[in-house]
């Protein structure tokens, strides 16, 4: 009797049992950690758990890739590595203008946080362009909740604060080793203490700024969602959370990136101003505000004084830093001090090893010189560039009568927003330097590329 062995199964591709997951997995859980930047440790750089986790994603991202010769990426990510080698050839010129070595030492620590950053950029944008629309969404989300997270701390930690508690002794310094508190804004009559959350981030200005972009990302999208979607009401709670956080944080930058934020969905959405929609969330912030501002109106009419006050210290450093541009770029025109110097060549100044320029433009112009200030605004308009690109397509889809069109030209449109706002307040702080900016470039540039392929499927 002849036997006939059965055909084995057909063995499942390999990315597909492991090595997607493993990727999938360390993209969302960074994504989800970016702004938790309180949690690091120091190996001669500091090291957040986001950078540990992206770190390993590069690694087997290029491991996947290196194992099956899959060399394939899209023209956008082709794009981000080559601004990648831009700005490392800027960072690399720049270093023969480093003259001591702890200036050697800050110009490492920069160059490590770039390679990372901008390393997640180019293969976040490679992996979301082979992912379907459901991923998109689910990244999104994990950024947006993410830094909403940040804000459920941050409401936590000032309640405590309150009543003497410090959260981050009972949550951070266990991980980390590390002491961290709120942030203290001063006192009134000496005894009473005014707080001002900070989160998992380090500064309540640093919170403020982040959590302008769920806010103005998921605005639009908030008010094109159908009436009786399952997701508005959550959405309208939502929002209506992070704004009461953002106002906690007191943050004069977070209140500019705002208006102009603002300023800017008005110009699609001013229909909306007089709906019901919008009004009752507004309305349920506002009467929130109104509450807890009455419950203590003295507290909160000295502290809106206080930082409606222009002639303070905090105020006059913010506009100080500014002076210091005419004197470096007389030394060195062109590529700056350095990568990540400014605190050292003006540790004299401040009497402060760590002090930061408290502008992002100030720090781009004094450590990387007009060519750096040149290369990052072009860097921008290829952000903004990539955004229109969304919108157009939404746009196209509308004519078309694709649904598809109700969620893409929101999501461009508040990414706009988002990104005005975030380069508004950047005038006077410094944000677009840390990991979460680049997560939120991984997902603007990409927001075309997915839903032109989704659109295709």
């Amino acid at each position: 009797m002849t036997t006939h062995a059965l055909p084995a199964p057909a063995a499942a591709p390999r990315d597909r049992v492991l090595v997607q997951p493993a990727l999938d997995g360390l993209f969302l859980f960074t994504i989800v950690l970016v702004s938790f930047a309180k949690v690091h440790w120091s190996f001669g750089v500091d090291l957040s758990v986001a950078d540990v986790l992206t770190a390993a994603f590069l690694v087997v991202f290029a491991w996947d890739r290196l194992e099956r010769l899959d060399g394939r990426f899209p023209r956008t990510s082709a794009i981000a590595l080559a601004f990648f080698a831009l700005f490392a050839l800027v960072y690399l010129m720049g270093f023969f203008n480093l003259e001591t070595q702890e200036a050697l030492s800050f110009w490492i620590k920069g160059m490590v946080k770039f390679v990372l950053h901008f390393g997640f950029l180019a293969a976040g944008v490679a992996l979301l362009a082979r992912r379907d629309l459901r991923f998109y969404w689910l990244a999104l989300a994990a950024f947006c909740g993410g830094i909403a997270l940040n804000g459920v701390y941050g409401l936590v930690q000032l309640v405590l604060a309150e009543g003497g508690v410090n959260l981050d002794s009972l949550v951070v310094q266990p991980i980390t080793g590390r002491a961290t508190d709120i942030n203290v804004f001063g006192r009134i009559g000496g005894t009473q203490s005014v707080f001002r959350p900070n989160g998992l981030t380090g500064d309540p200005n640093h919170l403020g700024v982040e959590l302008l972009l769920p806010l103005l990302i998921l605005t639009p999208l908030y008010l094109r969602l159908e009436q009786g979607h399952r997701y508005k009401t959550r959405l309208a709670a939502f929002l209506a959370f992070v704004l009461i956080v953002l106002l906690a944080t007191l943050s004069r930058s977070a209140l500019l990136g705002l208006t102009f934020g603002v300023l800017v969905l008005a110009i699609p959405y001013r229909r909306y101003v007089s709906q019901r929609q919008l009004l009752l969330p507004l309305g349920a912030v506002a009467a929130f505000v109104g509450v807890v501002v009455l419950a203590r109106l003295h507290f909160f009419l000295t502290v809106l004084k206080a930082r409606t006050h222009t002639g303070g210290v905090g105020t006059s450093t913010h506009f100080t830093v500014y002076g210091f541009i005419p004197d470096v770029l007389h030394m060195h025109p062109f590529l700056g001090l350095g990568l990540n110097n400014f605190a050292v060549y003006y540790e004299l100044v401040t009497g402060r090893p760590d002090f930061g320029p408290h502008s992002f433009y100030v720090a781009t112009i004094v450590e990387t010189g007009l060519v750096g200030v040149a290369l990052f605004a072009v860097f921008v308009g290829w952000l903004f560039k990539r955004l229109d690109a969304a919108r157009r397509l939404g746009k196209q889809l509308a004519v078309a009568g694709d649904p598809l069109s109700r969620r893409v030209r929101p999501l461009a449109w508040g990414m706009i927003a988002a990104l005005v706002a975030t380069l508004a307040s950047n005038l006077f702080y410094l944000t677009m330097t840390f990991y979460y900016f680049y997560v939120f470039a991984t997902l603007a540039v990409a927001l075309p590329l997915v839903f032109a392929r989704a659109r295709r499927g």
